[in-house]
């Protein structure tokens, strides 16, 4: 009896060990893109135990406008546009895996589309004339169908945004609304705010109807600088941190507002049932549960 007892408790532990929490899929434009949704994809996979995975566009060959300091670092003058060319798309294909394992990212899928420059016309890519799309629907199809996401999280694309960026944000919801299957994804579009500032201010990315964001939906809000630990040392903007510096080649992420982000706020698409807002609203609160806890003050 004592053995029998004793193997079910084992494994009602394992039971416990390994159930699965939440399957999350991000889509990004460039490498370094996700660094604005850096903590709570941490928060998914190392204290829900969930499982995080990317779609990442482009090639990222077109990422030299901020390379001086890495250009050092690396021997190579990719401030040039040729080497920069040449040498950046395994240079930061190497950096997003570097940062993935630090988030514990299970897959990245790379689309290869090219990198080519910084504009915002979204026309270019979303018509097919720079980008493969159909390549790019046919995979997203595929990553849906197979991996039973729960969740899809893009950037949010208000029209200031890259045009990659809107672009990979349309086959994110594009490929969503295909989606046959009976467990459709939920998706929503994360954005990083310091602390002080309003959240940006967004319904609808103009012609692109697909991108409205339910207008009574709750916004959903991860706090990456509520302060926990002895003294309040520590917070996880320091998870933030360390996936920041693993992008040597890029500069300005290092400096601008990602480095300095507090919150990271979460739109919910209109595209999805209103019933899905409770689900969001549940994944929020246990990752505000999950993990350290600020001190309480004596």
């Amino acid at each position: 009896m004592k053995r029998l007892l004793a193997i079910v408790t084992m494994l009602m532990m394992s039971a416990t060990i390994f159930a699965q929490g939440p399957k999350v899929l991000v889509v990004t434009a460039h490498p370094d893109d996700e660094t604005g949704f850096s903590v709570t994809m941490f928060k998914i996979t190392k204290e829900l135990k969930g499982t995080v995975d990317m779609a990442v566009m482009t090639d990222g060959g077109g990422g030299f406008a901020d390379s001086q300091l890495g250009a050092i670092y690396f021997g190579l003058n990719l401030t040039d546009s040729v080497v920069a060319r040449t040498h950046l798309p395994m240079i930061r294909k190497q950096e997003i895996l570097n940062a993935g394992r630090i988030m514990g990212v299970r897959n990245i899928y790379f689309m290869e589309q090219p990198d080519d420059w910084y504009t915002l016309d979204i026309n270019p890519y979303i018509s097919g004339k720079n980008w493969n799309i159909p390549y790019v629907e046919s995979r997203m199809d595929r990553l849906l169908a197979e991996r039973g996401y729960d969740f899809v999280i893009t950037m949010l694309p208000h029209p200031g945004q890259h045009g990659h960026h809107k672009t990979s944000v349309l086959m994110a919801l594009r490929a969503v609304q295909r989606f046959k299957g009976p467990n459709k994804p939920i998706i929503i579009a994360g954005s990083p705010m310091r602390e002080g500032m309003k959240p940006t201010e967004f319904s609808m990315l103009e012609g692109y109807p697909e991108t409205r964001i339910k207008a009574d939906a709750p916004k959903f809000t991860l706090n990456r600088a509520y302060r926990f630990a002895e003294n309040d040392k520590l917070s996880y903007k320091i998870v933030a941190d360390w996936v920041i510096a693993e992008y040597k080649s890029q500069g300005a992420i290092q400096e601008n507002g990602i480095h300095r982000t507090d919150m990271e706020i979460y739109h919910y698409y209109d595209m999805n049932d209103a019933s899905g807002i409770a689900k969001v609203q549940k994944l929020f609160d246990d990752l505000a549960k999950s993990g350290f806890q600020p001190v309480a003050k004596k």
